[in-house]
């Protein structure tokens, strides 16, 4: 029997859909092992997976050293600092036994190095699109166009970013796993002209496949994070959601952290402006509002279960929640922070299941909780949205993404 181990670092948003992926191979008949963060254990055991640790978890950046800063060069010094921590995580991870490496956005570029050493088969398994393309600009852009030209420019500059953010981890790691030095962009070309297939968990109903990627670029669909067959919602929200008209979910994921009152308290203004009722989920940001019979503050709830509940969804757009509310089939009020989420927001109003953006910036402003109103009356009033947001929820359901990992490891081990 293969043994497989699958490696991803980051936030929930990194990691869940890989208990996904990882519980569809286990059913056919693999061993499987996910190398995580700590905070990740519960929900990797829960899905039938070996728990594999991997240091520098997130959500303690002290454990890089380092204070959190906001600085861009201070950013810089402590991403690198976690990726070479990460290095020396995934390489104890991969020793305790594999016979095949599965990597995520966030490992393959170190993972690369470790197959190598190993000699280990691996397939990556990137959540975003990162190869460059004229269809559009890098996902970390803000998802504003370029042109053709200037979108393929901006994909290779953003290459030579990451390299360059993974050049001290990436020497490091090969020193420490006997290998002749060699660059990160080096690795990452060699890596790309294998013409290995690299299959990416996000679905076409929301970003077309490229039309200029090679033809081992695959987009096979969503990984969906694993819940329980039989689980249902706690009492005390099934309680609420029987109370009165289907409510407005707001939350934000792993962003905001520490700034929970202050959301809290806008969310619960702009909802009683808008005469809606709502779900806060209280996330990294620890949201939390007014008692009122009218909003319900939970912890971490499976989307899946929570989302086609609700009469739109408001959320900060990371690649997994803007899928999870298309795939319920509920508009969306999208408020992108950083990094892929004004990508993502942008392709959900493109889609026409979404209002216009608004930057989480915004939301700090004296107008902040009269603009969310607004856009809640818009997503809630007019049928269109929900419309389209039902049209795509019909067609994701039609696409098997694990599927299409379990038939490529197959395959690999076969």
């Amino acid at each position: 029997m293969p043994e497989i181990l699958l490696t991803a670092a980051g936030s929930y948003g990194d990691v869940a859909p890989y208990t996904g992926a990882g519980a569809r191979l286990r059913e056919a008949g693999h061993r499987v092992a996910l190398a995580t963060h700590d905070s990740y254990a519960p929900l990797v055991r829960a899905a039938g997976l070996e728990f594999r640790r991997l240091p520098a978890d997130p959500r303690r950046p002290a454990a890089t050293g380092q204070r959190r800063s906001t600085g861009p060069r201070a950013l810089l010094r402590t991403a690198a600092a976690f990726l070479r921590e990460l290095g020396d995580g995934l390489a104890d991870a991969a020793c305790q036994g594999a016979d095949l490496l599965l990597f995520s956005t966030t490992t393959a570029p170190l993972g690369h190095h470790l197959a190598e050493a190993l000699r280990l088969p691996s397939l990556d398994l990137p959540l975003v699109p990162g190869t460059p393309t004229g269809d559009f600009a890098p996902v970390v852009g803000g998802g504003r166009s370029l042109g053709r030209r200037g979108n393929r420019a901006a994909g290779r500059l953003s290459l030579r970013v990451l390299d360059r953010l993974h050049a001290d981890a990436a020497r490091d790691l090969r020193a420490r796993l006997g290998l002749p030095p060699a660059t990160a962009r080096t690795v990452r070309r060699r890596t790309e002209a294998a013409g290995r297939p690299v299959l990416h968990g996000f679905s076409e109903v929301l970003l077309p496949r490229p039309a200029d990627w090679p033809a081992h670029l695959e987009v096979v669909g969503n990984w969906w994070p694993w819940h329980a067959p039989g689980e249902r919602l706690p009492p005390v929200v099934e309680d609420f959601l029987a109370a009165g008209p289907p409510p407005v979910f707001i939350g934000f994921g792993s962003m905001a952290a520490g700034d929970g009152e202050r959301l809290g308290a806008l969310a619960a203004d702009a909802l009683r402006r808008a005469g809606l009722r709502g779900v806060l989920q209280s996330g990294w940001a620890g949201l939390t509002a007014p008692e009122h019979p009218d909003l319900l503050t939970v912890d971490a709830l499976p989307h899946a279960l929570l989302f086609p509940r609700m009469s739109a969804v408001v959320h900060h757009c990371g690649a997994g929640t803007a899928a999870a509310g298309l795939r319920a089939g509920v508009p969306t009020v999208p408020v992108p922070v950083t990094a892929d989420q004004p990508f993502w927001a942008a392709r959900l109003t493109a889609l026409g299941a979404a209002t216009a953006p608004i930057p989480f910036r915004d939301l700090s402003s004296d107008h902040g909780a009269a603009r969310l109103a607004d856009a809640l009356v818009q997503v809630t009033a007019a049928p269109a949205r929900r419309e389209r947001a039902t049209a795509a929820a019909r067609r994701l359901a039609a696409e098997d993404g694990t599927g299409a990992v379990a038939e490529a490891v197959g395959r690999l081990t076969a």
